[in-house]
């Protein structure tokens, strides 16, 4: 019960005040099955791109972290081509830090600055991590031809 109201109070707030470049909605009305829509950040590889998530959240939410994942296929080193991200608000402590007081908007959030500044220390895709240490200029080309092909609208 406590999930479902709650829920209920982060989609409407989600609804009528969105973070800038955010949408979340429910899936086939199912309120644990989310959707949402994070806009590729301006001056980011990402630009211009539209990204798909799906978020299943467990009966223990709030409690528990929501599961998040990409939809759309990005080339980023913190997010694996299955769309799953490394992101430590993501998991449970000790080795996360998931806390009750977060909300999905404020996961979804984290997720866009996650897509603006990635973490290389802590890849889920060693190749892509050392690539935007070493030869950013070939990340930053790779990730906007994945942007255009596969985000685009």
């Amino acid at each position: 019960m406590q999930r479902q109201s709650r829920l209920k109070r982060e989609l409407s707030l989600l609804a009528t005040e969105p973070p800038p470049g955010i949408t979340c909605w429910q899936n086939h009305n199912q309120l644990h099955d989310l959707r949402a829509q994070i806009l590729g950040g301006a001056g980011t590889p990402y630009e211009k791109g539209v990204f798909d998530l799906e978020i299943a959240v467990p009966e223990r939410y709030p409690f528990e972290p929501p599961k998040i994942r990409f939809l759309t296929p990005i080339y980023h080193p913190n997010i694996d081509s299955a769309g799953r991200i490394c992101l430590d608000v993501l998991k449970l402590p000790p080795k996360g830090a998931w806390r009750p007081s977060l909300n999905i908007s404020t996961l979804l959030t984290s997720i866009q600055l996650l897509m603006a500044e990635p973490n290389p220390d802590d890849p889920l895709m060693a190749d892509i991590s050392s690539e935007y240490k070493y030869n950013k200029q070939l990340f930053l080309l790779n990730a906007r031809e994945w942007t255009e092909k596969h985000a685009s609208q």
